[in-house]
């Protein structure tokens, strides 16, 4: 028997979309495009306009069902060149988009019939002109949209504000209001435009971060097999040892890791890489929001985006232009917007069942009073409004469109304007999060200090000069614990050893075998059979006695700030080596901002460190308190323990080392993620720039975006209660309905993009 042929993995699509105004209509397509047959999963993130398909589906019907819903697909060369346009934000940038969809031109040629039918009334012509005028605009303006709500009904079993508008509209042309049929569509698709118009702007304006990339970089390459010196000397092909480098300038897209380019003073540096020759002050603002140039120099790490100075550089690629920093950094914060904020999941699924509560609503309300209370059903007179013509106000009024997109617009531009400062918010969750924040707990080293460690002081325990520098007993205590640590990566670790090779000493013992870190105590191995153990005063106090002075002068540094490596090979005490970590100019500063943040929140220092030192250092920086001597886990449990004294807890780190702190807390901010990709994907916040100064920011940003999506929310459901009131008496015209519904929309809209310009 034939063996079964196993279906093709599933894969996935990604698709740019195009004529989606709100968050309704993502909602359509993720359901319409759902259904099709072989489809897994379909998610949809209107902020950035993207589609993802997951499964065993034809990309061509994938295409065709999203122009049956009434959108279109726009390939990435198309959105480039939207992204490059200029002055999207001005009234031409208004004009052009009007201008670049079919149903935003149809708009303005209905509202133009529209004006013409006002005139013909207004000098007294005949009616039907005025109705034939009224009936073109509906027919026109319409059409599209009646179309889209009735697919959307049929392929995604959603009810939506176009087909709501739609109903509205066929309802007032069955009771003769012609005019107001009119006024209702070309006021909803006026709206619809002006509402695509903020979408489109909110969505390219972290977009256009990657227009700080030139496209055309500065190859240095050599000749190869020059037919001009072919034979001369012996040259047969390869390298040319006469011609040299040769210049070139190429597209960025088609360089590779490894190629070295040229970047001239001034030019922006068009890839991430390694500076191979030349040092220059570079503006990394576009990455990590420091407004002041860093100095540069040889083996220095830049950034693409970032603007070199008055000096050449020679840059050695090291990512490929779809995996630098910066496109990293847009593709996360995209990926973040997808992630819904908790009152937007809520917002969402409250949508779901609200709308089809209000076509049952509308619906009672048109036939119970005229069955019942014997009520008009059609207008009486002119004056007066029917329980019909109500139901219809009633269908405009309620629509949920102001309130589903009140809370995506806002967190798209609070995480859009937070990316331009160099800080990368994780999503809606995290903003939120972060916004109700009321303890921050601190690493110490690398977060509140330099991390950059030195070494301050070596001294063996029989030490020749005590006072009067190196000895050979001292230089032989560095040339052993240099030989454990060469095996590891911490920070005092990496001290130890340039001391070492700073004294010539690297080579007096072979690096030690079997090494084994003991978790916030120290490491051992072996160096020529003995066991070395190096580490802090609490597990020699422990373990290994040691005389009474020594204990003595380790307090005294301690006291200073400085912390205190105690060495031991196997058989006695050999010594001391005194490490300090200097604390950051900025974090004082940092600190004492967030601290004027009302609430206040509370500042603690988490540090596997001893406790003199912890101190000396919390004392410098301003923290409220101090837990030192910390294992891993025990600082997993003062992130606990935190929590249940305060609430909301956030973890601030590299976001390597401290791990599982970060992942218990509610809020993990990781440091320098311009430096590390492990560090823009471990975190819930990434400060790209390497030190505390962004930190206030992102927190007075939260909390701005959650006071505004609170601001939404309510302004939303106070115009619903208030149109209320006006359309069950009979008070409220449809055409009014429809500005108050789409007013509110581009109202929040506008409260929302707000945080752009923060």
């Amino acid at each position: 028997m034939a063996d079964a042929v196993s279906p093709s993995s599933p894969r996935t699509l990604e698709l740019h979309i195009t004529g989606m105004d709100c968050a309704d209509c993502a909602l359509s397509l993720e359901r319409g495009v759902a259904r099709l047959d072989g489809v897994l999963t379909c998610a949809v993130n209107f902020s950035a306009g993207k589609m993802h398909v997951t499964g065993n589906v034809d990309p061509v019907a994938v295409e065709e069902r999203i122009r049956a819903l009434g959108y279109g697909v726009a390939q990435p060369a198309q959105v480039a060149a939207q992204v490059e346009t200029p002055a999207r934000h001005t009234l031409w940038g208004v004009v052009a988009f009007i201008r670049s969809r079919r149903d935003t031109v149809s708009a303005l040629v209905g509202a133009l019939l529209l004006a013409a039918s006002v005139a013909l009334n207004l000098l007294n012509l005949s009616e039907p002109w005025s109705v034939a005028l009224h009936l073109a605009t509906v027919a026109l303006v319409g059409t599209p949209i009646m179309l889209k709500g009735w697919r959307s009904l049929l392929y995604s079993r959603n009810v939506t504000i176009n087909l709501l508008m739609s109903i509205a509209a066929a309802g007032a042309l069955i009771i003769g209001e012609t005019g107001e049929a009119a006024t209702v569509i070309v006021l909803f698709s006026i709206g619809e435009a002006l509402e695509g118009y903020a979408a489109e702007r909110a969505r390219y304006s972290l977009q256009a971060l990657l227009r700080l990339v030139p496209q055309q970089a500065i190859t240095l390459r050599s000749c190869l097999d020059c037919a001009e010196h072919l034979g001369q000397d012996g040259y047969t092909g390869g390298p040319c040892p006469f011609c040299g480098v040769h210049e070139a300038r190429i597209p960025v897209k088609d360089l590779r890791i490894g190629d070295v380019i040229l970047v001239p003073p001034g030019e922006r540096i068009p890839m991430d890489g390694i500076i191979r020759a030349g040092e220059s002050a570079v503006n990394q603002a576009p990455i990590t929001g420091e407004s002041v140039p860093v100095s540069k120099q040889i083996d220095d790490a830049v950034f693409a985006g970032s603007i070199n100075g008055a000096g050449a550089l020679e840059v050695m690629v090291t990512q490929l232009a779809n995996d630098n920093t910066l496109s990293r950094l847009v593709r996360l914060v995209e990926e973040a917007q997808a992630q819904r904020a908790p009152t937007q999941r809520f917002i969402d699924r409250f949508a779901r069942l609200y709308t089809p509560g209000v076509v049952l609503v509308a619906v009672l309300l048109a036939v119970v009073p005229p069955l019942i209370f014997g009520a008009p059903f059609w207008n009486p007179s002119p004056e007066e409004h029917g329980w019909f013509y109500r139901a219809l106000s009633l269908l405009i009024v309620a629509c949920p469109c102001a309130l589903v997109i009140s809370t995506p617009v806002t967190i798209v531009s609070a995480l859009s304007a937070a990316a331009q400062k160099g800080i990368l918010i994780k999503g809606g969750a995290p903003l939120e999060a972060l916004s109700g924040v009321r303890a921050f707990a601190f690493d110490k080293t690398g977060t509140l200090t330099e991390g950059r460690p030195t070494l301050t002081d070596v001294r063996a325990v029989d030490c020749l000069s005590p006072g009067n520098g190196r000895c050979a007993p001292c230089d032989d205590l560095l040339a052993l614990a240099a030989a454990v640590e060469r095996r590891s990566e911490h920070p005092l670790a990496r001290a130890v050893v340039a001391a070492a090779q700073e004294g010539n000493l690297l080579g007096c013992y072979a690096p030690a075998v079997n090494v084994a870190s003991m978790a916030g105590r120290g490491v051992r191995g072996q160096v020529n059979g003995k066991t070395v153990t190096l580490g802090n005063h609490a597990l020699f106090d422990a373990e290994y006695p040691h005389p009474a002075p020594l204990c003595e002068q380790i307090a005294r540094w301690e006291q200073q700030g400085q912390t205190a490596m105690l060495l031991s090979d196997g058989e006695r005490v050999r010594g001391v080596l005194t490490v300090a970590d200097p604390p950051r100019a900025s974090s004082r500063a940092a600190l004492t901002k967030l601290k004027a943040l009302r609430p206040r929140p509370q500042t603690v220092m988490l540090t596997g460190d001893n406790r003199a030192v912890a101190e000396a250092v919390a004392q410098a920086v301003g923290v409220d308190d101090v837990r030192a001597e910390l294992l891993p886990d025990q600082k997993l449990e003062a992130v606990r323990q935190l929590e249940a004294d305060y609430g909301a807890v956030a973890m601030v780190g590299d976001g390597v080392n401290d791990a599982p702190a970060l992942a218990a807390a509610s809020v993990g901010i990781a440091m320098g993620g311009s430096g590390t990709a492990q560090a823009m994907e471990a975190a819930d916040v990434v400060l790209m720039q390497d030190d505390l100064a962004r930190l206030p920011d992102a927190v007075r940003l939260a909390r701005h975006a959650v006071a505004v999506i609170r601001q939404n929310v309510t302004f939303s459901l106070a115009i619903k209660v208030l149109f209320l009131a006006f359309a069950l008496p009979g008070w409220a015209t449809l055409w009014l309905a429809v500005f108050a519904d789409m007013g509110a929309s581009l109202i929040v809209t506008a409260n929302g993009m707000r945080l752009l310009r923060e």
